[in-house]
This record gives structure tokens, sequence and C-alpha cells, in this order.
């Protein structure tokens, strides 16, 4: 029986953080650690049968439910996933595990408040891979900013009330004119919010284009893509460390998915006119963003912006419009979001000790701390695109993919691996390498077991996506080949 896996999916996490935000009390925290390790588990554990019980023999939406949510409007409660979506509900899940984790120890003012915040933050993102109707959508993706503007202004750096603000506003202004296009295209489905009923309407040419930037200017601010893209340095720098390894692993990823489940199939027209201008920012991205990382000297800067250009891939797959390109982008997505959570928790585990991002302030990590430089330095490789690594198979993808669609677009991206090699083995040399620094590094103690955990877990991760990709790409293949015949058809 299938039905109700969806919401399970959705509303376990936001009940077990309900209870954590009713506990209320710090002399708890042990209990409340607990609660919330079982929670992310337990939550990660109900979105198991939706990969074991997939068909991927076919695109269309499988464990669907509907039932009227706001009946005057024609408002449904109505999910489903298809092989597009159905990763970044597992995705969300287990990354919030290894947030938990991560947590365990550093956290120890309003425990039960950040743990909650996590768990309620994770079903709400989940209900946005699966919402099928634009109100419903539209709510998850709105209500994801509350518990992410709160992780960022209560336990953030000493900016971050800043950051938190420019963070709401930035995803919130973008939004407003995404809303716009959903009431116009209510209005021309005949009062309906359903979204694949929306994929079959026959739009003009002017229709499709400014309904095509009213999206984009929501999901290119959450993607981020270039110049828009300014904010997130910002708000990496003042997150606290799982709030940092939530908004880059899967944040970021609403974005992506919105071109995916709107802008593109929805204004195919569109989309393919102003392809151009989306392959070029996205170079932007690679290239010059790729650039901009070289020169930081905080380490989580330096993570932020190469998830600019990560994600940079992600949009130039998508709009070259083929099947490896697309089926490419996903995979970048699925694997930054393993990659930059490592990333960000492995400096979350040097500032726990030294209370410095600065890579100057490091030097010779590797003499007290060879277990989790080890770790360290496969993350790093994994982010720079390393053959056998998660980081390597959506880049390649992406590459012989721009290759087939125009040489020059596909030397372009190929750039962003050697940019990427570049600042992770910059970074890697200075604060690993060579003899230990100070004395702060010589003081240093190796991780603990709770550490090694949270970074195995993500290591084996890494590894298997970039040894078997397969049953990854499998799950996406029909629904991929659907989606571009889809947008392929005109509907002028």
């Amino acid at each position: 029986m299938n039905v109700g896996l969806l919401s399970l999916a959705i509303w376990t996490p936001i009940v077990f953080g309900a209870i954590l935000l009713a506990l209320g009390r710090d002399d708890q925290a042990r209990v409340v650690r607990w609660i919330a390790l079982i929670g992310s588990v337990v939550s990660f554990l109900v979105t198991l049968p939706l990969y074991s019980r997939f068909d991927t023999g076919t695109a269309a939406m499988q464990f669907v439910e509907k039932q009227s949510w706001i009946a005057r409007f024609n408002v449904n409660y109505h999910l489903g996933v298809d092989g597009i979506s159905l990763w970044f509900v597992l995705l969300t899940a287990f990354i919030t595990v290894v947030v938990v984790i991560s947590a365990w120890e550093v956290i120890t003012e309003r425990v039960n408040q950040y743990m909650g915040a996590f768990l309620i933050l994770s079903g709400l993102m989940i209900g946005v891979f699966c919402a099928l109707d634009g109100v419903l959508f539209y709510t998850f993706f709105e209500a994801t900013l509350i518990p992410m503007y709160l992780i960022i202004g209560i336990w953030g750096g000493p900016n971050r009330i800043y950051a938190a603000f420019k963070f709401f506003l930035y995803t919130l202004l973008g939004s407003l004119l995404m809303l716009v296009a959903l009431v116009y295209l209510y209005s021309k489905a005949g009062g309906s919010f359903d979204i694949l009923a929306w994929h079959k309407l026959p739009l003009s040419s002017l229709a499709q284009t400014l309904l095509f930037f009213g999206f984009f200017a929501a999901f290119a601010v959450k993607v981020p893509m270039f110049p828009v893209h300014t904010w997130l340095p910002d708000v990496h720098v003042e997150a606290p460390t799982g709030g940092s390894a939530v908004l880059a692993a899967i944040m970021l990823k609403l974005g992506a998915y919105g071109f995916l489940r709107f802008s593109m199939p929805i204004a195919p027209d569109a989309a393919r006119e102003w392809a151009w201008l989306i392959i070029a920012l996205s170079l932007i991205a690679v290239i010059y963003v790729g650039l901009v990382a070289m020169v930081q000297q905080d380490m989580k800067k330096l993570v932020a912006y190469s998830s600019v250009a990560h994600m940079g891939f992600v949009t130039l797959g998508f709009f070259i419009f083929n099947d490896l390109g697309v089926t490419g982008g996903i995979v970048q997505m699925i694997a930054h979001g393993f990659v930059s959570a490592a990333m960000f928790l492995c400096i979350g585990v040097l500032y726990d000790r030294v209370h410095s991002r600065q890579i100057a302030d490091y030097g010779g990590v590797v003499n007290t701390m060879p277990t989790f430089a080890a770790f360290a330095v496969l993350f790093a490789m994994a982010n720079s695109g390393l053959p056998a690594t998660a980081g390597f198979v959506g880049e390649w993808m992406v590459i012989l993919a721009s290759v087939k669609y125009n040489f020059w677009i596909g030397l372009a991206a190929a750039t962003a691996l050697i940019l990427g090699a570049s600042y992770n083995l910059w970074m890697v040399k200075r604060v690993y390498f060579g003899a230990a620094a100070n004395d702060n590094v010589r003081a240093l103690t190796d991780i603990n077991a709770r550490e090694f955990l949270m970074l195995g877990i993500l290591a084996v991760a890494v590894l298997y996506m970039g040894i078997h990709p397969k049953p990854f790409t499998d799950v996406m293949n029909v629904s991929v080949s659907a989606f571009l015949q889809h947008v392929a058809a005109s509907k002028l």
C-alpha cells in the first residue's frame, strides 16, 4: 500500500520537531538529542520504501496522494514524485541525520529549538520536492525560509542578524514574482492549481516569456545564479555548521528543481529562446566565481563560492536540452549535496577546536589530526571533481553534453575542473600539509567517534556514488526522457 508514504516522509520530521520544541528546557538536552536522533533516523527510514517500491519504467508520478485542501479555490493537498524528484526526498532525510549527529556536543544552548528547527525544515523541504499543487508548493517553498532564518539568526556568528535578513529578503523578494506567475496560471487553467495540468497549457510567446522570467526571479536567487549569488557567502560565513551544511546540500537545490518542475515544462518555448542567457550566466558562475573562490582567505567563503560554481554546472546541464546534460545536472545536484555538506562539516570540526575559519591560522593539521585530514582531503578532492568520487560523475556528464551541444561551451565548462582543483588544492596544502604552523595546531586532538561516524557516513556516500552511479541514474532516465520530449514540443 503506497498511499501515505509521501505524507509520512513530510510529516514525520515535522512532528518530531514539534515534540522537541515542546520540551523547552536545556536541562533536558540529553533527552532532546536522543529524540532528535531517533526522529531523524525514523524520518530517513520512512523514505526508503519510496526507493524500493519505485517503478523505474514509467515517467508518471508515483505514490500520488490527493485531498481537497481549500475547496473554494480548488487548492489540493496533492503529492507525488517521479524520477526527477525522488532522490531529493531521500537526500534531504539523509543529510538531516548527519546534521543532527554533527550538533550533538557542539550546540549547548536552546538545543531543543536547534534540533526542532532542523527537523521541521527537513519536512518542509521534502514537501517542496513532492508538491504537485501550486499553492502547496509555494507554501512549502516559502515556509522553508522560517526555520533557516531562525537557525542563522539565533545560532550564527557575530553578524548573524545581518546575514539572516539578507537571506530572507533576497529569497522572499524573488518569490513574489513567482506568486504572480502562479496566480496567472491558475486563471489560465480555469481555476486549477494542478502543476501537471499547467504543463499542458497552450500559452502565447509573450505569456511564456513573462512566466519564464517570473519563475526565474525566484529560482535563480535560490540556486543561486550569477549575479544574484552575493547573499550566499555572507550567509554561509555567519550560519552555524549545520545550517551551512543544509543550506548548501538541500536548499540550493530547491531553485534548480524549480527550473525542472516549472520554468522549462510550463514555458518550453521561452526556455529554448532564452537558453543562451542561462548558459552564459552558468558559465560565468563556473569560471568567474571559481576565480573568486581562489582568492578567499576564509574556508567557509571558499566553499560557498565553490557551491555557486558547482550549481552553475547544474543550470548549464539543464539548458543544453539533451539527456546527458539534464541527467548530469540532477546527478550533480545529488553529488553536491553529499560533498558540500561534508566540506562544511569538516570546517566545523576545525572551528569547534580553534574558533577560526581563516586559512592562515592553520597549517600542518595532518600532524595532529591524521584521521580527520584523510577525510578532509577526500572531500576536497571530491569537490575538485576527482574520478571515483561523487563530484566527478555529474560534472563529467555535463561537460560531455556541453561538448556535444557546442565545443566552445564544453571547453569553457571544462575549465571548472582546473579551477576547482586549484582552489581546493591550495586550501588543502595550506591547512593540512607541512609542519604544524602554530601552538593551536600542535594542541589539536583528532576526531572522536561521533565525528568519525558523521564524516564516515558521508565518505561512504561520496565514494559509492562516484564508483557506482547507476542506481542514481536508473531512477531518473525515463523521467528525464519524458521531460525532454515535453520541452521539445512547441506550445505555440
